[in-house]
């Protein structure tokens, strides 16, 4: 695991450094003063001159940073900017350069590959990345299932077209944004079996579920199907989950609305079945590791 702020002292400072040392030198510093303004020992000063550091060359041929370091040269010969200043201009570029695309998220993906899979733009350390929010939203799937995994009996309650288990990000409102588990998870010799890791956008039923809800009022972020069957309602109202059951014959987004109007705090909906389909529970949740908790009453 390598560290963006790792590519950033490795790569980018030790370059930058070197090439705002020679750029003041050659406006006629001493190295004396050179080491004052950069805040480094005049033999690191000697040692840049000299070519003695390492230099990426990505970034000496870079135009952001040459003007920057010309900008910088500029105002610290002449006394027209601040240290306080320059160490703020150097700053800036980093945080642009570390966005998606740029010189510095390039090299860190090609240390760490599996940031590479990650479509659109973001900033690695950015709280409100939405790669954060996918990589909490996986993860909290992963918990849930391994909660299911741990649950003795838990392969009883799978229906015939199989379970899943899915979480969306907060502001979801297609497939694509909602984690589940890929081909989901089925009986195999009486254990509960999970075939992949944690995927967006690879489980239309119960995922269309969750977004219905979500669409007709339900504040659930996730969700989880088991088989269907009055007894287990039963339990699960007596554990105090809000059950409301609905025929699966008519539309299913509509058939939710409908459910949902009738009973706004639903937190499970059992659809009874129809001609052709088979009848499902489904567990409405805040997250995934709590719609696979709610399961426990139900293999007491």
């Amino acid at each position: 695991m390598k560290f963006i702020e790792e590519v950033v002292v490795e790569e980018f400072l030790p370059t930058f450094r070197s090439m705002l040392a020679e750029d003041l030198r050659e406006r006629g510093l001493t190295q004396s003063e050179v080491a004052t303004l950069l805040g480094i020992s005049q033999s690191a000063v000697s040692k840049y001159a000299h070519g003695e550091v390492a230099r990426n060359e990505v970034f000496l041929t870079d135009e952001r940073v040459t003007d920057l370091v010309s900008e910088v040269g500029t105002g610290l010969s002449a006394g027209d900017m601040s240290r306080i200043q320059a160490l703020i201009e150097a700053e800036v570029l980093i945080r642009r350069l570390e966005a998606r695309g740029n010189l510095i998220s390039t090299l860190h993906e090609e240390a760490m590959p599996e940031l590479a899979e990650y479509s659109g733009e973001f900033r690695i350390h950015d709280p409100e990345s939405e790669l954060r929010t996918t990589e909490r939203v996986r993860s909290s799937v992963r918990r849930g299932l391994r909660t299911i995994e741990n649950t003795s009996g838990f392969a009883g309650l799978i229906p015939n077209v199989g379970s899943n288990l899915v979480e969306c990000t907060p502001d979801a409102t297609t497939i694509d944004e909602v984690a589940g588990v890929p081909g989901r998870i089925f009986d195999v010799k009486g254990r509960a079996t999970i075939p992949g890791e944690p995927e967006f956008g690879v489980s239309e039923h119960v995922a269309s579920v969750l977004l219905a809800a979500r669409e007709h009022g339900s504040e659930a972020n996730a969700a989880l199907n088991i088989r269907y069957d009055p007894a287990l309602s039963a339990l699960l109202s007596e554990a105090g989950y809000t059950v409301v059951e609905f025929e699966g014959e008519n539309d299913l987004d509509e058939a939710i609305k409908e459910a949902l109007e009738s009973e706004p705090e639903a937190t499970v909906l059992a659809q009874t079945g129809g001609f052709g389909i088979e009848p499902v529970i489904y567990v409405l949740a805040e997250s995934a590791p709590k719609a696979a908790e709610a399961i426990a009453p139900l293999l007491q």
